[in-house]
Parts: structure tokens; C-alpha cells; sequence
């Protein structure tokens, strides 16, 4: 468990470590350059780098927290990984629905997720979320919407592509962010603004997390490029001289 520098979350918890890529948005995956880190540093949990690992003993820690929490579940993994056994899965619901933190669940393999969700017991408390990073995956936005989730966010990030065939139809949250990194690809406004478009019309709160690099923003007098800037992120978040961070299910974090 770490406190997380992503602006969505609080706290990161990572009851599996590592992954396989299986779409465009893996091709410079910030959690596998995460993972070797550790392993030279000499982290225990690391020590097979970004292989799959299952971490039971971090399943007692959202135990421990005494006050309410919002917590990315497995940064550094996919849960809905098709390796990950079932009953593990169930085993890291149980935790979550035990515990009154606020969970934000993230996967990319929506099919497993849509064939599995019957299975699983969603107390309001967990938020499922799928990533879209071009339209070519934006049927997992529709595997999402027919699970039993209570919300139900998008993470179109990184944003390497237009996505014209986003559905939002109940979806409750959607982030939006470019990617960062030394290889990281470009975001065109134009990609941001429909998807900003989109959940206005839907009425969809709207998370713009970052243009990922300062080459990519626009507008170089971003205020929030800074790095002292009180809401800098990556290549700063402004989108037509607005910071838009809203929030589902009124959370608000610290």
C-alpha cells in the first residue's frame, strides 16, 4: 500500500503485482518500468519483476485503515488477468466488501469482467472501471454497462486515438489523460474535446487527468505545467483554461 501521486485516487492497494499487454494502450505501461524498479531496489513482492504474482498477504491491510479511503486496487496488475483465479478474485471482493473504503477497480480484460460479474458480490463501495484508449476497444465500455457494478467509470488513458464509438450509457464517471513517459505518444485536442462533449450531453462527471507532456498541451501558458502549481500534473491538466476534476457519487478527495 502506498499513498498514490495519481489524482483520482488516494491510495493504491495491490493484492496481484504484473500483467500481460493485450492492447495498443500497454505498448509503454508506466507499471512495468514501476516493477523492475522494485526488483532492483529489492522489493520481495517484485522479485519475479512484472511476471503475475498473486500477493495474499497484503489481503489484511484495508483492515488496518481506520479512516475511509479511495483506493486504486492492483496499480500494478490487471485483477480480471486471466490468470488470476476466480476464487482469488472473490477472496479480494470479500475484503472490499468488508471494509468501508471507497475501492476504484480498473481492467482491460472487460469480457472476463462481463462473463464473471454474476459471481461477484458488488456492495456500493466498489467502482468498476474499464480502460478505452482508442475506439477499437470502446466495446469494453458496453461490457462494462451490463455488469452489476453500483458506478461505473471509463479510463480513456492514455487517450492514443479518437474514440467515436463511446457509449456512456450507464457509465458514471469518465477520466481522461494523455500519455506520459520518454516514448510517450501524442493526444490531439480534438480526441479530448469530443469525449468532454460526450459527457456533457450525458451529463457524466468528467476527469481531465493530464496532457501527459507540455509538448502535447496546447496551450504552453497552462498554469498548471508548473511543477509548484497546487493541481500540476503531467504536462499539465488545464482544457480550455478550466481544471475539470469531477467526481462521481459525491467523493471528494483529500
Amino acid at each position: 500500500m502506498s499513498k498514490s501521486s495519481i489524482e483520482w485516487t488516494e491510495t493504491t492497494w495491490n493484492p496481484v503485482t504484473g500483467c500481460t499487454k493485450i492492447s495498443a494502450g500497454c505498448k509503454n505501461c508506466y507499471a512495468e518500468r514501476m516493477a523492475f524498479r522494485l526488483k532492483a531496489m529489492g522489493r520481495e513482492q517484485y522479485k519475479n519483476g512484472f511476471k503475475l504474482n498473486l500477493a495474499p498477504q497484503t489481503l489484511g491491510i484495508p483492515y488496518k485503515w481506520k479512516k475511509r479511503r479511495v483506493v486504486f486496487v492492483n496499480s500494478m496488475s490487471d485483477l480480471f488477468h486471466e490468470k488470476v483465479p476466480l476464487d482469488y478474485i472473490q477472496e479480494v471482493f470479500e475484503v472490499m466488501n468488508q471494509t468501508h473504503h471507497v475501492y476504484q477497480v480498473l481492467t482491460k480484460r472487460s469480457q472476463r469482467l462481463k462473463e464473471i460479474s454474476s459471481e461477484l458480490k458488488w456492495t456500493e463501495n466498489i467502482w468498476m472501471g474499464v480502460s478505452v484508449e482508442e475506439d477499437k476497444v470502446s466495446f469494453r465500455a458496453t461490457d462494462l454497462a451490463e455488469t452489476q457494478a453500483a458506478v461505473k467509470f471509463l479510463s480513456v488513458e492514455p487517450l492514443i486515438g479518437p474514440v467515436n464509438n463511446l457509449e456512456l450509457d450507464n457509465i458514471d464517471w469518465v477520466i481522461v489523460g494523455g500519455e506520459s513517459g520518454p516514448k510517450a505518444r501524442p493526444m490531439k485536442k480534438e480526441w479530448v474535446d469530443d469525449v468532454h462533449k460526450r459527457c456533457k450531453e450525458k451529463e457524466v462527471p468528467f476527469f481531465f487527468k493530464q496532457w501527459g507532456h507540455k509538448k502535447f498541451n496546447v496551450d504552453p501558458l497552462d498554469p498548471t505545467i508548473d511543477t509548484k502549481h497546487e493541481s500540476h500534473a503531467k504536462g499539465g491538466c488545464q482544457l480550455d483554461g478550466v481544471i475539470y476534476r469531477e467526481m462521481p457519487a459525491n467523493v471528494q478527495l483529500r
